[in-house]
Formats: structure tokens, C-alpha cells, sequence
């Protein structure tokens, strides 16, 4: 079958959701048997997000060959639960990049490079890329930003051309809009939908369906209204009101027709009807739990939940997985800092610290972590979690009282952790971290083994510093184990305590590989362990007015 392309854009305002739209309409596709391929267009100029502050572009996203992405990859690999490349995220730094590059070296003959063709052929060659990699029955490509953005016009001009390339039937374009509600007369307006498409039609892209976001119900008066003054079917007019849990989107999305339009129009071969049977049983499950689960999360960026978002949804997948409901306390570490863990963690039945960068808030975390030691209550951290972990072993178990990491104080007397060997060289700060999947063998008999069922384990990666080995030896005779390390035994990737309920840190990020379906092994037992604790009858109180 030829590969049919799926182009998703975005109109009204920013952050209505086009990212789950698009693994939603993965999701549908991959139930009816169909094999997907998933990209994203970034049209910022910076090359990856890597050097983006969290408060700028929220989490990054780490796919398994090592490149910083999106967020929104990792809905796609959550949703279609496939694992994506660097092929999966295209953004103007990169095309810009490499263009550059060419012409430097002559490629282009002394020719003047332009906009068109030169940029837009770049981002169509990324685009057709997909189709030779797998030959995947369906390319979903998400444009980020919305249109009318000046920066995303060379992005857009490359999907309309993209037509023309693969062939009318084989394109598909998804144009996801808001439609404001007007509280003083109770009405939704069309009008900015109306425009947004206005400016899409003006390029010379017609939509073929428009998702209509928006947190009230739609009447048909307004699809009717819409598809009139859009040109767009009737029937391909979809509602998509608010959700209270998105892993509802490829339900709603399918009971709106969106799978057998996309079937219809593209005359796309598939081998099953549609089956999101275990998916809706899923979500009935979410909307029926056995209680709550208060977890504490410890963060620098805890004011902004969007830049932990994988860990938000492992932590999600892994309560579901015991029939529990995480109710999830943002704390800053800074407060911990100025008021104790005391005020900010007496009522949690777990904690999680997650990575970051910088020394800002590092010594709450450090308290949380000796909070969670001393009070015996289970803890996962976190790549940063990790090291503020063994910090903490050390200056308080083995009464290293200045020890700590060489990110924080160059100085410091007891370097436990230190930069990594091969980064020592490096000065370029974007895309040169330990980045990606590498293999880490475990310790038989250890938390961490019993927790994977399998002696050896791939996990991503997202660093610079690590485990100083010369403190391996007398860390583990004061009761943390080095349980999983790197085949050639030089770099410690986990460790844990060994009389803990479970005291857990790993050096890579399992919060990327959780599904739904399947949850990260290490947060299933922490979420287990956390179980434990409220099945033993500690009774917290529930966090206050700061959970998720």
C-alpha cells in the first residue's frame, strides 16, 4: 500500500492540544492494524530543546538514539506505543543548519539559496524520509505553532507542497482550532475558526477535517455553521470538548468517525476493524479507583507540572497499574529549603525527585531525600534525584558533612558526584550530554532486578555528571548498593539502599519508556511500595491545593 500522509496543524491560539489530536489519530489508526510513522515540525530556530529552560518549552523529551525532542513525542510514544528517532523532529535550526552547512562547502554551486525551493525542499526530503524507513502504512506530521506564525510559513508551504509530491489522495490535512466561549451571552464563536482557516485557504491548504476544541458542547448548529463557511464535509466537522483525562481522545475521537473518514478518503487497506476495546477498559479503570495515592513530587520546576510531564504520566500508569488514583503534590524545592520538609511532605506516602540542572534548590531535595530515609517511606529519584540521593547518603550516613556534586561545588572536598570522563572536553553545551538508550546490567538478587525480571536492561539517558567510583566501596558499607551498572562495570547507573522499603535512584530516565498499558517497571513497585505503605494504615492528608 502506499504511504498516506496525515498533516495535523493548529489554528486559534497555541497549546489546544494538537499534540494529542495527533497520537489520538495514531492511536486509531494503529487499532484498525495500521502501521504509523510519527513526526513533528518545530519551527523554532534553535536546533533541538535541549538549551531551552523547562519554563520556556517544558519538558524535553529524550527518543532512544539520544535526540533531545519535544514534548509531544512523547505523547506519540505513549499513545501509539512505539519508540521514535531523531527522524521523528524536524525543527528550522536544524534546516537552517544544514543548509548553511551546504552552502559553506559549495553544494548548492554559488547559487542563491532561498526560502523555495531550498528550505522547503529540506523540510519535504525529512518528511519522505519516513516512508523509507519501515515503509509504515501512515505518516502523521504534526506542524508545531499556529498558523499565521511568521516563523512557521516555510513549514506550511512545505506540507501544501507535499500534495503534489505523494499524490492528492495520499494527503490528508487535520486543522485543530478553539472556539472561544463568550460567558456574557452564553454563545461559542466560529469566527476565529473561520479566519484561521481564512489564512490556511490563503496558502493554498484546504483542511479536509477540523477538530474543534473547546470546553462546552458543541451543537450541530455550529458543525453545520462551520463546515458552510470552511468548505469542510459536515460529518468532518469533530467536537472535542475538554477532557478530564486524555487518554479519552482516541475514544472521542473515534465516536465521532474520525477513523472511517480517514479510511474513506485516504482508501486506506485495513486488515481489522477498528479495536480500542482494551484501550476504553483502560480508561474506565482511570475514571474507577480504589482510592488515592499521594505522591510527592521535588522539583525546581514544580510550578510548572508540563516540565515533568513523563513523569507525571509514569507515575500516572504505574497507580493505575495497582487500581489507585495519584494524586500527584508539586513541591518546590526551595520551600523545602525555607520551611522544612516537615510543612511540605507529612502527608505523602511517597516521593519522587526528578532530574534538573544547576544548583537552585538542591539542598531541599537533599532534605526530601533524608526525609524519605529517615521516615522509611518509598522513594524514586531521578537522574538529578539520584545524585542528590548518594549526596545525601554520604554527608548524613557516612558523615561526609561537605560532600556533594562538582555541578553544585567544584571545590567541594568529597566529589561523590563528578563529571563525566569524557565530558571533560566538552564546551558545546547543545545535544553533547550522555544522551539515548545504553545497556545496564543489575545486580542478581536486587530491588532493582526483582523489580525488571531480567539481568540486563536498555534505559535513555540525559547527563553529564555521574557516580564518583571512588567513594563505590565505602558508600556500599554504609548500606547503598550499587545495583545496576554499565556492562564494563565502570559507571554506576542505579542505586539503591538495602534496608529501605524502597529507596531506589537511577542515573537514566524510566519515565520515558511508561505506557498506560504497560508501566515503567521501577515506577510500578515504587507505586507498589507506596501501596504498602497505606494498606499498613498511615492515613496522611491529602495534598492541599497543589495536586494533579
Amino acid at each position: 500500500m502506499t504511504t498516506k500522509y496525515i498533516f495535523v496543524t493548529g489554528g486559534v491560539v497555541s497549546s489546544i492540544g494538537k499534540g494529542i489530536c495527533a497520537a489520538a489519530i495514531g492511536r486509531i489508526l494503529k487499532s484498525r492494524g495500521l502501521t504509523v510513522a510519527v513526526q513533528k515540525l518545530d519551527p523554532y530556530l534553535n536546533v533541538d530543546p535541549g538549551t531551552m529552560s523547562p519554563y520556556q518549552h517544558g519538558e524535553v523529551f529524550v527518543t532512544r538514539d539520544g535526540c533531545e525532542t519535544d514534548l509531544d513525542l512523547g505523547h506519540y510514544e505513549r499513545f501509539i506505543d512505539i519508540e521514535l528517532t531523531h527522524n521523528s523532529n524536524i525543527t528550522a535550526g536544524q534546516v537552517y543548519t544544514q543548509l548553511l552547512g551546504e552552502e559553506r562547502r559549495g553544494v548548492h554551486l554559488g547559487g542563491t539559496i532561498q526560502t523555495v525551493p531550498h528550505v522547503t525542499n529540506v523540510i519535504k526530503e525529512f518528511m519522505l524520509r519516513a516512508q523509507h524507513e519501515g515503509s509504515p502504512d501512515v505518516v502523521l506530521v504534526e506542524v508545531g505553532g499556529t498558523v499565521g506564525d511568521i516563523e512557521g510559513q516555510p513549514f506550511l508551504e512545505a506540507i501544501r507542497q507535499m500534495r503534489m509530491a505523494v499524490g492528492r489522495r495520499n494527503t490528508f490535512y487535520v486543522h485543530v482550532t478553539l472556539l472561544p466561549y463568550i460567558g456574557a451571552t452564553g454563545e461559542l464563536k466560529t469566527k476565529p475558526t473561520q479566519h484561521s482557516v481564512k489564512e490556511l485557504r490563503a496558502i493554498g491548504i484546504q483542511p479536509d477535517a477540523i477538530i474543534c476544541r473547546s470546553d462546552h458542547p458543541i451543537p450541530h448548529s455550529i458543525k453545520e455553521k462551520i463546515a458552510l463557511f470552511c468548505d469542510v464535509a459536515p460529518d468532518a466537522v469533530i467536537p472535542m470538548e475538554t477532557l478530564s483525562n486524555i487518554y479519552q481522545a482516541p475514544l472521542v475521537l473515534e465516536q465521532e468517525g474520525v477513523g472511517e473518514i480517514l479510511v474513506r478518503e485516504l482508501n486506506l487497506a485495513t486488515p481489522n476493524g477498528s479495536d480500542l476495546s482494551r484501550w476504553e477498559a483502560m480508561t474506565e479503570r482511570m475514571a474507577n479507583p480504589h482510592g488515592p495515592l499521594p505522591i510527592a513530587v521535588v522539583g525546581k520546576y514544580a510550578d510548572l507540572p508540563d516540565a515533568y510531564l513523563s513523569v507525571r504520566e509514569a507515575l500516572r500508569h504505574a497507580s493505575l497499574f495497582h487500581d489507585r488514583d495519584v494524586s500527584i503534590d508539586w513541591v518546590r524545592s526551595e520551600d523545602i529549603e525555607r520551611d522544612g520538609p516537615d510543612a511540605w511532605l507529612s502527608h505523602t506516602l511517597g516521593i519522587v525527585v526528578p532530574g534538573g540542572f544547576g544548583s537552585r534548590g538542591v539542598e531541599g531535595m537533599i532534605q526530601a531525600v533524608r526525609y524519605a530515609r529517615e521516615r522509611q517511606l518509598p522513594y524514586l529519584g531521578l537522574c538529578l534525584g539520584m545524585q542528590v540521593m548518594v549526596i545525601e547518603h554520604a554527608r548524613n550516613v557516612l558523615g561526609l558533612t561537605g560532600a556533594n556534586s562538582t555541578e553544585f561545588d567544584p571545590e567541594t572536598p568529597d566529589p561523590v558526584i563528578d563529571l563525566m570522563l569524557d565530558q571533560r572536553s566538552v564546551n558545546d553545551m547543545g545535544g553533547t550530554m550522555r544522551l539515548g538508550n545504553y545497556p545496564c546490567v543489575l545486580a542478581h538478587g536486587s530491588r532493582a532486578a526483582k523489580a525488571y525480571g531480567t539481568p540486563e536492561v536498555n534505559e535513555r539517558h540525559r547527563h553529564r555528571f555521574e557516580f564518583n567510583n571512588a567513594y563505590r566501596e565505602t558508600l556500599y558499607e554504609a548500606g547503598m548498593l550499587a545495583s545496576g551498572l554499565s556492562p564494563d562495570g565502570t559507571l554506576v547507573e542505579i542505586v539503591e539502599l538495602e534496608k529501605h522499603p524502597f529507596m531506589v535512584g537511577v542515573q537514566f530516565h524510566p519515565e520515558f519508556r511508561s505506557r498506560p498499558e504497560q508501566p515503567h517497571p521501577l515506577f510500578r513497585e515504587f507505586a507498589a511500595a507506596a501501596t504498602h505503605v497505606m494498606r499498613e494504615g498511615a492515613q496522611p492528608e491529602l495534598p492541599m491545593g497543589n495536586g494533579a
